[in-house]
């Protein structure tokens, strides 16, 4: 869809939303605003986090403060949302992982989703890239994919972690593009490509940010980006949906989104939903963003519900197949 009516759209449903009883809204906010972030200051979720809420601050005429609360994944944050809830002026900001893969990888989160987080809506959205070394000769997904269907296990691929979203990502890659390649965690991305461009392992999903230097350099080729539309940091590498006989409809993105505790008024989160749109239409919003491989991505609250089920399911049927291994 094109770009201007996305924006028209999700702005126009976002002003629809908040003709909804004023009550709650007149007297909202009626005092500081906090703002739960699962991450260390000057993480990435914490910056996207404060870009956002400086520009709440301004438009609500309340402090919104950013607490800091990091662990296991962004599940702390969460964690600590939900206990000091109850006045509608406590949020929280997520990746996709604590919403729709977290409980099925970890013991206990302390929360279930559907019943104790409200969705508001989503910030952005951050696409992976395939890359391999240019000195493999290979230029294209195409043949990459003969590669590895070569024999079971004919390629290595490195995450940064085993349940990371690289890790996910390349699974989801070699389900639908009918291959097994083999897993290989490291630590961090900087240990992924130095492994990729010294030859030992073949590939690796990766943000586009921690790949394009080594691209112009001429050690690294990108094969192809998992975002269902070209990326503004990247817009000259080819979507993987489509390509080499992959599906139309392969999508496979890093998400982060503005969520409250289940329970919170719904014109307060369709007010801070509108509000959030806003922000985010501003160019220089955007591209700020854009600079930390991020894409801004408005919404509804029931857009991100949606997006939330739509990921669970998803990513429920790869780790099916992680553990069938």
């Amino acid at each position: 869809m094109n770009t201007s009516i996305t924006w028209r759209l999700a702005l126009a449903g976002a002003i629809c939303s908040v003709v909804l009883p004023a009550t709650a809204q007149a007297d909202w906010p009626s005092q500081p605003v906090r703002v739960f972030v699962g991450f260390p200051a000057g993480s990435s979720p914490d910056v996207l986090a404060r870009i956002v809420t400086e520009a709440l601050s301004e438009r609500l005429g309340q402090p919104v403060v950013i607490e800091n609360r990091p662990g296991a994944g962004g599940v702390i944050g969460i964690q600590q949302m939900l206990v000091s809830a109850g006045d509608g002026h406590t949020f929280g900001t997520t990746i996709n992982g604590p919403m729709t893969t977290a409980q099925r990888m970890m013991d206990d989160t302390g929360f279930n989703v559907a019943e104790d987080i409200a969705p508001v809506t989503l910030l952005a959205t951050s696409p992976l890239v395939l890359a391999v070394a240019s000195a493999s000769g290979i230029e294209d997904l195409e043949s990459f994919i003969a590669a590895a269907g070569a024999e079971v296990d004919a390629l290595t691929y490195g995450s940064v972690g085993q349940g990371s979203g690289a890790h996910l990502t390349a699974e989801l890659f070699a389900a639908e593009a009918g291959v097994s390649m083999l897993h290989i965690p490291f630590t961090s991305y900087a240990e992924v490509t130095t492994s990729i461009i010294g030859g030992e392992i073949n590939a690796g999903f990766m943000a586009p940010s921690a790949a394009m230097s080594f691209v112009e350099a001429g050690t690294m080729n990108v094969l192809g980006i998992t975002s269902s539309e070209p990326f503004g940091q990247a817009p000259d590498v080819p979507l993987i949906a489509g390509n080499a006989g992959l599906s139309d409809d392969f999508r496979a993105e890093l998400w982060n989104g503005f969520i409250a505790p289940a329970g919170t008024d719904e014109a307060i989160i369709a007010r801070l939903s509108a509000e959030i749109t806003e922000i985010l239409s501003d160019p220089e919003v955007q591209e700020r963003m854009l600079g930390m491989g991020w894409q801004v991505a408005p919404g509804t609250a029931d857009d991100m519900a949606d997006r939330i089920a739509a990921d669970t399911e998803m990513w429920g049927a790869v780790i099916d197949r992680i553990e069938a291994q």
